[in-house]
């Protein structure tokens, strides 16, 4: 619902805040006071087209910010999430034009496209007028429409979702058919890299084991090289020159040799012979380590060989090591699809026909069903027509096949709402057939019977009773007042019978202030709307006749 409509320096007006509440809204005043200024405004701020002339003289800019209050799940909040802005309860419209025709639109105060404007702003707002028409007039709506009347949302739903499964049948088929397709063209390498890499066969972890494995054996050789360099030192080359233990063993026979007594030379004598044996056992000791844990020149040649085979595999591949035995897998089960390829197609190609055989069915359901509701709607519509003077013409809802390039989840159809205002008239496209006045009438009457399932909560009909009055006056004015039990209304309306019907009435003026133009717009009280239709039905000298059929009008909507 719209709620409210701040306007600053547009054309005429310099500051007005309009508020608008649930209902049938009537907007009045004299030719040339601004209404349509007050239209042209809101288009402003739905995304219409911005021009310099627009902006009020001598202003540097304009701006128009309509304020919305969209029910719970309205498409609006969808548009919002696909393009990053998160929902708000209020939504807020806003467009600013400057003096040279540039543009800038804003949604939440968040700046965006003028595009995104325009798409928010198609689902909030419908105007029908004398000579814009979006929502009704737009054919692309036809079919949503006529399933809300019909109330064909299972069979809807139930044609989307065999859509739905037929695409994935459709996408699993030619997924196969493209991989067999890319098998058959590499088939050669394919074996080839499959044999290599089954020859190889990765296992998972073990770049890690032989990492460490290799490592290990590297420390081996060189704790091997340390433990014989002590042998050495212990057991020198030059055999010319003396051992330690032969060292130890000359220093003690010269001491036993000393004559006595000798007392004094015991304890050097002992200390020679304990390092004698510390050295023996260091010689064994040093002996052991190097039998048990010597290197293993064989093991490690292997072990970087595996290592090395490895990554040399990984590199050629590029993949990483860790991922050459899941990438083996995924050449193996190519080439099992290219050995089985035929098989699993076949079968594929017979889900993808049972799948478009349930689409065809759901399909053509809802194509009966449409039928039918489209049977009622031009029926319901006829009985709306003759009351708003469009005794001859006829609603014709056509309902033709697509291609089937053309079909998706919401079937197979084209709906279009067609036209003919004159007896052994071709019926066409309700925007080219009918006047301004004509048309206005019938996007009237099919909103009567369409309000239901309209998805934009407001509605905008400028002069839509322009040329006719009397009985005809009021069957539009209590046309408007029954759409307006379950969808917002405004009306900019010169006729007396549909303004007495709004729940709130504006009146629209012109003064001037200061030497300059300017419009202004007031909310009418009841009083004052008896003197404002009044004055619409008398002229410019209001009578009380006049005031008395005003205040039969108002009794009458009451």
């Amino acid at each position: 619902m719209l709620a409210s409509l701040a306007i600053r320096d547009v054309v005429l007006i310099e500051r007005l805040d309009l508020a608008f509440g649930a209902g049938l809204t009537a907007l009045t005043g004299e030719t040339g006071a601004g209404k349509s200024i007050l239209l042209d405004s809101l288009g402003l701020a739905l995304g219409g087209r911005a021009e310099s002339g627009m902006v009020r003289a001598g202003q540097p800019q304009a701006s128009v910010a309509a304020a919305f209050h969209p029910p719970s799940g309205h498409p609006a909040f969808d548009i919002l999430r696909e393009q990053g802005i998160e929902p708000e309860e209020d939504l807020v419209l806003r467009r600013v034009v400057q003096a040279d025709g540039r543009s800038r639109a804003f949604v939440n105060d968040q700046p965006v496209g003028v595009a995104l404007l325009r798409r928010l702003g198609a689902t909030l707002v419908e105007v029908q007028g004398q000579h814009d028409q979006v929502g009704l007039a737009d054919p692309s709506s036809h079919g949503a429409l006529l399933d809300a009347f019909g109330v064909l949302e299972p069979r809807r739903a139930a044609t989307a979702e065999s859509w739905g499964a037929w695409r994935t049948a459709t996408k699993r088929l030619v997924e196969a058919r493209e991989a067999i397709a890319a098998a058959q063209r590499e088939e050669e390498w394919l074996r080839h890299a499959v044999a290599e890499l089954r020859d190889l066969n990765p296992e998972e972890g073990e770049e890690d084991r032989l990492a460490a494995e290799r490592q290990r054996l590297q420390q081996g050789e060189r704790r091997a090289e340390a433990i014989a360099a002590a042998i050495a030192e212990l057991t020198p080359r030059d055999r010319r020159a003396a051992t330690p233990a032969r060292a130890l063993r000359e220093a003690a026979r010269a001491l036993e040799r000393l004559p006595p007594p000798n007392d004094e030379a015991q304890p050097a004598i002992a200390a020679l012979a304990a390092a004698q044996d510390a050295l023996a056992e260091a010689e064994t000791a040093l002996q052991n380590l190097l039998h048990e844990g010597g290197p293993d020149p064989r093991r490690l040649e292997q072990t970087e060989e595996r290592l090395f085979a490895l990554r040399a595999a990984a590199r050629k591949h590029s993949v990483a090591v860790v991922d050459l035995a899941e990438f083996a897998a995924g050449l193996r089960a190519r080439l099992e699809a290219l050995d089985a390829g035929s098989g699993r197609v076949a079968a594929l190609e017979r889900d993808e026909a049972a799948a478009r055989k349930a689409y065809l069915a759901a399909a053509a359901a809802l194509t009966d069903a449409r039928r039918d509701a489209a049977a009622r709607l031009e029926k319901a519509a006829a009985k709306e027509l003759p009351p708003l003077k469009l005794d001859r013409a006829r609603l014709v809802i056509d309902i033709a096949a697509k291609d089937e390039a053309g079909w998706g989840p919401d079937g197979q159809d084209r709906v279009a709402f067609l036209v003919s205002t004159n007896p052994g008239q071709t019926p066409g496209a309700l925007a080219k057939i009918a006047s301004g006045g004509e048309l206005s009438r019938l996007m009237l009457a099919l909103k009567v019977v369409l309000a239901r399932g309209s998805p934009v909560p407001t509605l905008v009909f400028d002069e839509v009773d322009s040329g006719i009055g009397g009985a005809t006056a009021a069957a539009v004015g209590e046309r408007l007042a029954r759409v307006a039990e379950r969808l917002q209304v405004l009306v900019v309306t010169h006729s007396p019978q549909v303004a007495a019907r709004g729940a709130a009435h504006l009146r629209v003026a012109k003064q001037v202030k200061g030497g300059r133009a300017e419009t202004r717009v007031e909310t009418l009280p009841d009083s004052e709307r008896r003197e404002e239709l009044a004055r619409m039905l008398a002229g410019e000298r209001v009578t009380d006749a006049a005031r008395a059929a005003a205040e039969s009008l108002l009794a009458d909507a009451r």
